[in-house]
């Protein structure tokens, strides 16, 4: 991505600082702080995550953060006194607070204004599953719906708040009526439920779009919502329009791999069943880790602090007891409506193995490989925009795009 601003042009992407069409040097530090503050710049950035974001586990002074922020301010044409871009907020940080204009990285103006797009309002609900289970689902957004099958762990509230996951929901929302659940067991549906299986799943899903009328439309299955989505569409094919398929497998962990894979997947479900309910995060980290190894200490904050909100511990290892026995690979063949597969090429595990098992199953099916080793795609990642441009292009695509 590209901020543009008082005629400087901070590019993500070849990591640069241009101001007047030329390339004008800066440490690295000092860019780290500057687009940390200009993608943050709707809100007073903290020392302590400025610290945390540039100079990760090492401890540094906080006069060496006044140094690198003097640095940016020099760097823009802004200065300590009159803080046209760069705001002090004595005693809690800083904020960047020029007139900022986001481009792709290939020029095409996307998103002018003042700041990142605002949260539209979102209304939630609660319809009941058959077995009696109050789920919670919300609508945001307008246009065309897409279906978003809920993944592991939600919160429809607190999701906004958090940096993992509020760029995917603006940006969703901006392109379409943007539906989504908590899952039995997360969030604001029901914790205390009796079954845990993959059937109850698809059945929760097919309640939901029932509950809102809805008669066909797009679903987006990220992680263990793509078999789900995949029971659906073969369940439903008329009711399905784009099956949109991100970080997804065939099988769960328990139907594929080595048997010293297998042992680790053992593994990680006891630490999740004798470790999550610990005040110390290291033991919810073991996944943090895996769902964004290269996030920032306060994206790994974050969704860990999501991950203790939206469930239990007994209910967090069932979820994952469950997902290692999923099997969809006999009704992946039998998917008929049009699907596109797109897996990060680097991320941990070999997970994006599955994603080519996927495309060889599913007849017709289109595989896009991000360079990327996120499962969760931050908004800083250039594979953030790709996907948004694939998904545009697909789904939106016969209709004039976004």
């Amino acid at each position: 991505m590209i901020y543009a601003f008082d005629g400087c042009e901070l590019d993500l992407d070849r990591y640069e600082l241009r101001c007047d069409g030329a390339v004008r040097p800066v440490e690295p530090q000092v860019f780290d702080v500057l687009a940390l503050l200009v993608r943050e710049r709707a809100r007073v950035v903290p020392k302590g995550e400025l610290l945390d974001a540039v100079w990760g586990d090492r401890f540094v002074s906080e006069s060496a953060l006044t140094s690198r922020i003097k640095a940016a301010r020099r760097a823009v044409g802004d200065d300590g006194r009159t803080q046209r871009l760069i705001r002090t907020v004595h005693g809690r940080g800083y904020q960047f607070v020029g007139t900022t204009e986001v481009r792709p990285g290939d020029g095409a103006a996307v998103t002018p204004g003042a700041g990142p797009p605002v949260a539209p309002p979102q209304e939630i609900r609660f319809c009941t599953a058959g077995d009696g289970v109050r789920l919670a689902y919300a609508t945001s957004g307008s246009g065309p719906p897409l279906v978003k099958v809920a993944n592991w762990l939600s919160h429809l509230d607190y999701d906004w708040e958090s940096p993992v996951w509020r760029h995917w929901l603006v940006e969703l929302a901006r392109r379409f009526t943007l539906v989504r659940y908590d899952e039995r067991g997360c969030g604001l549906s029901d914790w205390d439920v009796a079954r845990f299986c993959f059937d109850d799943w698809v059945d929760d899903l097919e309640t939901v779009v029932d509950a809102l009328g809805l008669e066909r439309f797009p679903l987006l299955g990220l992680s263990q919502g793509g078999p789900v989505a995949i029971a659906y569409a073969v369940r439903h094919p008329e009711r399905v329009s784009h099956l949109v398929l991100l970080g997804s497998f065939a099988q769960g962990r328990r139907k594929r791999g080595s048997s010293a894979e297998l042992e680790l997947t053992e593994a990680r479900i006891d630490i999740v069943r004798w470790g999550w309910g610990r005040p110390d995060p290291t033991y919810r980290q073991v996944f943090v880790s895996r769902f964004l190894p290269e996030g920032t200490q306060e994206e790994w904050r974050a969704f860990d602090e999501l991950q203790r909100r939206s469930t239990s511990p007994e209910n967090a290892w069932r979820f994952l007891d469950e997902f290692a026995d999923i099997d969809v690979s006999d009704l992946a063949r039998q998917v008929t409506v049009p699907t596109l597969i797109v897996g990060a090429r680097r991320e941990p595990d070999n997970v994006f193995e599955q994603s080519r098992v996927l495309a060889g199953l599913i007849p017709g099916s289109r595989l896009v490989a991000l360079d990327s080793a996120n499962h969760l795609l931050p908004e800083r990642d250039p594979a953030w925009s790709r996907f948004l441009a694939e998904l545009d292009a697909f789904v939106l695509g016969e209709e004039g795009g976004a």
